[in-house]
């Protein structure tokens, strides 16, 4: 048993200080509002901190020099690094590649979720930003790996048969594909996704609102990094944002650098959605970790590292180096955000979204998946179905 006590508890809609969480058996089993000394319990001493449940980031591609991308092994080095950053689960994520770089990347996923390394972030299943994406908004997208959904090859892209093949066999391990609504076929690939299980997201996309609401209609419940790489919204013609914001069934991501998305825009999306229909992600490339002016790789391409975030060699804006720890105290400090607030788009939220029953919250019976953070909002502490994690 342990005892996680003296520091700030944030719980579903409230802040306790002082209290204590009681941990048994990689569930938490009591939350107190007080200092708890058990006989025989492990005790963790929490003062001067604040306690919240593990971060869940649903967008990663990368960290410290790693991608998913890069052959046998990636996956679980991200893995094995992300705790340290306060994420205790992850969606591991690949940028459009071949049929071949996806099956080999889906394998890594499945060995990590059957058999979880110790001390690692839980590994959740993929998050495909995928091959069926809108070339004029594929951003840092090989253009190479784009494709159709159905009617052949069109515009130069080829008929995505061969990535749906790969999906269909590795289905459980598929958790969420991003899509552009307007590509031919892009409607009815949302209803097969979404029937068979998938999350589908729309993103990379020039869509307008009606087709953004047709797809909504069609069962997409997720929005790709909210206001990037996607049409922009006007007064007039809202285009995929105004469609995101405007329906209640979509949780959106969000890039909480406020170099992706001006900070008075994250609370324009906040507002409009509720912190519950929101989620914080990094949209970490391999080179998250590391100082500006390195170099590292997103999907075997060079990309260089500055303060604000990740670029191609031509310039073109490749991801973020954010983590989860910085995403948290952001919302606090540049978004105007509560404690409360932050926990939502950074645990909660996601849990909810996909499905997480019992992650994602500091309350009774909920996994012991636990981030200790001091004052100024650096991880002292991570906690993993109630094991102490390796935090450098």
């Amino acid at each position: 048993m342990i005892v996680v006590s003296g520091g700030d508890l944030i719980l579903p809609g409230r802040v306790v200080t002082e209290g204590s969480l009681i941990i048994d058996d990689g569930r938490i089993v009591a939350v107190e509002s007080r200092r708890v000394d058990l006989t025989g319990a492990t005790a963790v001493d929490a003062t001067d901190c604040y306690v919240a449940p593990g971060f869940i980031d649903v967008h990663v591609h990368g960290l410290h020099g790693h991608d998913t991308l890069d052959g046998a092994g990636a996956v679980a080095r991200i893995a094995a690094l992300l705790p340290q950053y306060g994420v205790t689960a992850f969606c591991p994520t690949t940028v459009a590649c071949s049929p071949e770089d996806l099956r080999a990347v889906l394998h890594q996923v499945r060995e990590a979720r059957v058999a979880p390394a110790g001390g690692s972030a839980r590994v959740l299943p993929a998050h495909l930003e995928s091959n069926f994406i809108n070339p004029e908004y594929k951003g840092a997208q090989p253009a190479d790996c784009l494709r159709v959904a159905a009617g052949g090859d069109r515009d130069g892209m080829f008929s995505g048969g061969d990535i749906l093949d790969v999906i269909s066999v590795c289905r459980p391990d598929v958790g969420i594909v991003t899509l552009a609504p307007e590509l031919p076929g892009g409607i009815d690939l949302v209803r097969s996704l979404a029937g068979a299980g998938h999350r589908v997201s729309l993103g990379h996309s020039g869509s307008d609102y009606e087709t953004a609401m047709a797809a909504i209609d069609a069962g997409a419940r997720h929005a790709t990094h909210l206001f990037n790489r996607m049409s922009p919204m006007t007064h007039r013609a809202p285009g995929l944002p105004g469609a995101l914001l405007a329906r209640e069934e979509v949780a959106v991501e969000l890039i909480c650098d406020g170099h992706h998305v001006h900070p008075s825009m994250c609370r324009v999306a906040v507002a409009a959605k509720g912190a519950d229909g929101v989620m914080a992600i990094t949209d970490a490339t391999s080179g998250a970790g590391l100082p500006p002016g390195a170099r590292a790789r997103l999907g075997g391409r060079s990309i260089h590292i500055t303060e604000q975030a990740a670029f191609l060699e031509d310039g073109t804006l490749a991801g973020s180096t954010l983590t989860m720890d910085r995403a948290f105290r952001n919302i606090v400090t540049n978004f105007g955000g509560s404690l409360v607030d932050a926990t939502l788009l950074c645990s909660t939220s996601p849990a909810r979204a996909l499905g997480l029953s019992g992650f994602g919250v500091l309350a009774d019976g909920a996994v012991a998946d636990i981030v200790v953070l001091d004052r100024a909002f650096r991880v002292r502490r991570t906690f993993i179905n109630g094991e102490e994690t390796k935090v450098s």
